[in-house]
């Protein structure tokens, strides 16, 4: 397993969140910074700011990125996501910045971010990837990526990434959005909550009534 140095995972975040500036699609800021404060009883498109006076630097702030997190799960894979809720700062700025570990052959299943363009770079293993364009074209985009190797994903669109080594992978992404957002098609298809109806899953995937009700139960227990 490749080791990396605290320094360099910190140049390559820095430099992640530099490009996600040039795809930032989020309104720009007004002022300096506006620290997010969360009032359960108010709602509004971003979060609200604190007094400006009243920030420190912790509101900037998130220890320990370089620290792999675990894979021990179906998939392989688990991601980090540092947005606006784990980093106050982050509010109305436009950006947020994702870890992803990868088990050997682990997968980051088919997913989108509704309202961010991401733009990943590979730090350890051999990675996958891949999007698919909007009807009626549905084109598959893919490459497969080496260390330093960069590849973008458009906002909105399904993507994936797959560590095809049989070595640990890392990758860093910066996102467009202070709050990207996540779909996991098959998630959200079989696992929603109620269940969508079986006669509409059946026909619109040409599937068994039987496969479908069998899926919806199956990822019902993992969403």
């Amino acid at each position: 397993m490749m080791k990396m140095g605290v320094h360099t995972l910190a140049t390559i975040a820095i430099l992640v969140l530099a490009f996600s500036l040039t795809y930032a699609s989020d309104p720009s800021p007004l002022q300096d910074f506006c620290v997010a404060i969360n009032d359960p009883a108010l709602f509004v498109n971003g979060k609200f700011c604190r007094d400006p006076m009243l920030a420190t630097a912790n509101d900037f702030f998130f220890p320990g990125l370089n620290i792999p997190r675990s894979t021990a799960n179906p998939l392989g894979s688990n991601v980090t996501i540092l947005n606006v809720d784990k980093i106050a700062g982050l509010n109305t700025l436009g950006i947020s910045l994702a870890r992803i570990d990868f088990a050997p052959y682990g997968l980051n299943p088919p997913h989108m971010h509704p309202r961010a363009t991401e733009i990943l770079v590979v730090v350890e293993g051999i990675i996958y990837v891949g999007f698919v364009s909007s009807n009626p074209a549905n084109r598959l985009f893919t490459k497969i990526l080496y260390l330093g190797d960069v590849f973008v994903f458009p906002e909105g669109l399904i993507h994936f990434q797959f560590n095809v080594a049989n070595t640990t992978g890392v990758t860093f992404s910066g996102l467009s959005s202070q709050n990207p957002g996540l779909i996991v098609i098959a998630n959200n298809v079989f696992g929603s909550n109620p269940p969508i109806s079986p006669d509409v899953l059946t026909k619109a995937f040409k599937l068994d009534k039987n496969v479908i009700e069998f899926l919806q139960k199956e990822f019902s227990m993992t969403t």
